[in-house]
C-alpha cells in the first residue's frame, strides 16, 4: 500500500494528501509553470511532497542553505516544532488568516521521511515565514 506524504502549495495553500488520495483539483495544477512546482519523494518509503507556490522553486535554488548544511536531526526537530505550529494556526481561523493556514500537514516525527523531505519542506517554512512576514517558532527566520 502506498502511502504519499504531499505538501501542495498552491499560491498559499498548502495541501497535505494521506494514502492512496490524489490531489483533488488536477487541472488547476496543469496551469501552473513548471518552474513554480518542486516536487520530493522517497520512494523506499513512498512519500511525496509537492510544493507549488510561485517563488519558491528559484529562493530554493539561489538563497537557501545548500543541502548538507543542516544535519537530519536538526531538519526533523525543526520541522516538528513548525508543523505542530502550522497545524495549530490552521485551527484557529479567527486569530490567523485561513488564506495563509488552509490545510493541516500530516507529518509524524517517528517516520524517516529522509532528508530530502525534510530539507524541502524545512526551507519551504523559512520561505513562507519571511515572504508573509510570520514567525512559526521562537527561532527567527533567516537564511
Amino acid at each position: 500500500m502506498k502511502h504519499y506524504f504531499s505538501l501542495l502549495v498552491m499560491g498559499l495553500l498548502l495541501f497535505n494528501c494521506g494514502t492512496a488520495q490524489t490531489v483533488g483539483n488536477d487541472t488547476a495544477q496543469d496551469n501552473i509553470p513548471e518552474e513554480d512546482i518542486v516536487k520530493i519523494s522517497n520512494d523506499d518509503i513512498e512519500y511525496e511532497i509537492l510544493i507549488i507556490e510561485p517563488g519558491f522553486n528559484g529562493w530554493l535554488a539561489s538563497m537557501a542553505r545548500p543541502e548538507g548544511y543542516y544535519s537530519q536531526s536538526f531538519l526533523e526537530a525543526r520541522n516538528t516544532i513548525l508543523v505542530r505550529e502550522w497545524n495549530t494556526r490552521v485551527l484557529q481561523v479567527n486569530r490567523f488568516d485561513p488564506n495563509l493556514y488552509e490545510m493541516q500537514i500530516d507529518y509524524q516525527p517517528h517516520i524517516d521521511y529522509g532528508y530530502d523531505v525534510n530539507y524541502k519542506l524545512y526551507n519551504y517554512f523559512i520561505y513562507f515565514q519571511l515572504t508573509h512576514k510570520q514567525q512559526l517558532s521562537t527561532f527567527v527566520p533567516r537564511i
